[in-house]
């Protein structure tokens, strides 16, 4: 069977012929062609179009086509579950998703960058979803615990816990990398929260929120973290031209509704009136 798409695939047009190949027609043919060549190619070759408007294999609301192309034809492989959400935060830039679509997003954009020929850069994506498809199936709940660093971070952990009824004068080293991973997670506007901290420190959800607040600023886990999305929103207010609905996006919350409720709660002015404050500030400094 043909199938056919736009050219210089990403994400969608490269997730859907690995799935095509692997569950559904193993010696499928698949096209890439300039977009507005795809349906009359699809006619001349009687090939099935995917990935482009107005045709059944595409997207539907917040699905994207790899979601159809499952529903469709009804696997029911579990790793096609877990792989499934990390495709569509990818190809739909909403990250939040599944903490891997950011980076299947990276891996995909420099793959594409570097191959110029649509037919090897599809030979490459099938062995990046060969491998996603491993780790979903046999790894996905495994942790990378092997580096010096992260036995370092466990070990100091454990010498923590196991000194905690004595009175503590060094702060710990954990903070250091929390903070880290926060700041991380706020400047790429990925969904962080105590379990994910938790996991990637290696470190106890229930010691971590108990003793978060002692290093930091004397706030919840909660508190803190929207402390630096007002900040960053701030930040933003002050020096970008983006909208209100596009910083809330980048500072992470839910939507304009929510960040304008939040930044009021903080200031005492919603982010316009506080926009418009910063502004009529420089306007008289410039006089």
């Amino acid at each position: 069977m043909k199938w056919i798409t736009r050219e210089r695939p990403k994400i969608d047009r490269l997730a859907c012929p690995w799935l095509i190949r692997r569950f559904i027609d193993p010696q499928a043919e698949i096209i890439y062609v300039p977009e507005n060549e795809v349906l009359r190619q699809a006619n001349v070759l009687g090939a099935t179009p995917f990935d482009i408007p107005g045709v059944e294999f595409t997207h539907y609301d917040d699905q994207c086509t790899f979601d159809y192309f499952i529903k469709k034809y009804e696997l029911k492989d579990p790793a096609l579950s877990i792989i499934a959400p990390i495709v569509r935060g990818a190809d739909t830039d909403d990250h939040t998703l599944a903490l891997q679509s950011s980076g299947l997003w990276a891996i995909s954009a420099g793959l594409a960058y570097n191959t110029k020929d649509d037919k090897e850069l599809l030979e490459k994506g099938m062995l990046i979803y060969d491998a996603l498809y491993s780790w979903a199936t046999h790894l996905h709940k495994e942790k990378h615990t092997q580096s010096p660093t992260e036995h370092l971070l466990l070990q100091i952990y454990k010498t923590y816990i196991s000194n905690k009824g004595e009175r503590k004068t060094k702060v710990p080293a954990w903070t250091k990398e929390l903070k880290n991973l926060i700041q991380d997670h706020i400047d790429t506007n990925l969904n962080f929260n105590l379990k994910i901290a938790s996991e990637e420190l290696d470190v106890n959800p229930a010691y971590l929120s108990r003793e978060f607040s002692r290093y930091f600023d004397n706030l919840s886990f909660g508190e803190y973290i929207r402390k630096l999305r007002i900040e960053k929103a701030i930040q933003l207010l002050e020096s970008s031209d983006d909208t209100l609905a596009e910083i809330a996006y980048l500072t992470g919350f839910s939507d304009q509704s929510h960040f304008n409720r939040v930044f009021k709660a903080h200031t005492d002015q919603t982010p316009s009136e506080y926009r418009k404050f910063v502004r009529k500030s420089k306007g008289n400094t410039k006089r």
